[in-house]
């Protein structure tokens, strides 16, 4: 069944969500790396890839309604050069809850609507996005525990940096946990 055409729009405001959340843990991921932080470097890398993937499931989702799937204008990422590992991680998680509001919202009008359709996607991606929510919470609370450490933020950096692929859906997905 087609969707309405004003919840194809915000489902297109979505796809172009996700790829600024790609961008942003992109971003991310270059200033970790400029502080030789390797493994921070490579778990927010994870991140944006896994970013990708929720945009296409967005997209697939659009397509196979046989609606279009569009993608909007990408504004650069606000990410400051030089952030602390701390504020790495805050911004991360300030996107997390950007991004699960924006889905709560979609929800919430494909509900309005009947769009039953919608449902079980957006479904996966609430539950989804408060696994992400609480991974980086847990993040920012071990990097506040350690303080300015160096030794504790080379150890966070090795674990982050362990950090193996899973596999959802046929296509290989970072865990989520650190």
């Amino acid at each position: 069944m087609k969707m309405s055409t004003d919840l194809e729009k915000k489902f297109q405001a979505q796809i172009t969500l996700e790829l600024a959340a790609f961008s942003t843990y992109r971003q991310l991921a270059v200033e970790a790396d400029e502080q030789d932080l390797p493994g921070i470097s490579a778990w927010l890398q994870a991140q944006a890839e896994e970013e990708l993937v929720h945009a296409n499931k967005f997209i697939a989702h659009v397509s196979d309604r046989g609606n279009h799937a569009q993608i909007g204008t990408i504004e650069a990422p606000e990410v400051t050069p030089g952030l602390s590992v701390l504020a790495i991680f805050e911004a991360a998680l300030a996107h997390e809850e950007k991004v699960s509001e924006s889905i709560r919202e979609l929800y919430r009008s494909a509900d309005k609507e009947g769009d039953l359709d919608s449902v079980p996607l957006l479904q996966w991606f609430i539950d989804e996005q408060i696994e992400e929510e609480s991974t980086v919470s847990e993040i920012i609370g071990r990097v506040k525990r350690v303080g300015g450490d160096g030794s504790g933020i080379l150890r966070l950096d090795s674990e982050l940096g362990s950090r193996t692929p899973a596999v959802a859906d046929g296509v290989r997905l970072p865990r989520h946990r650190c």
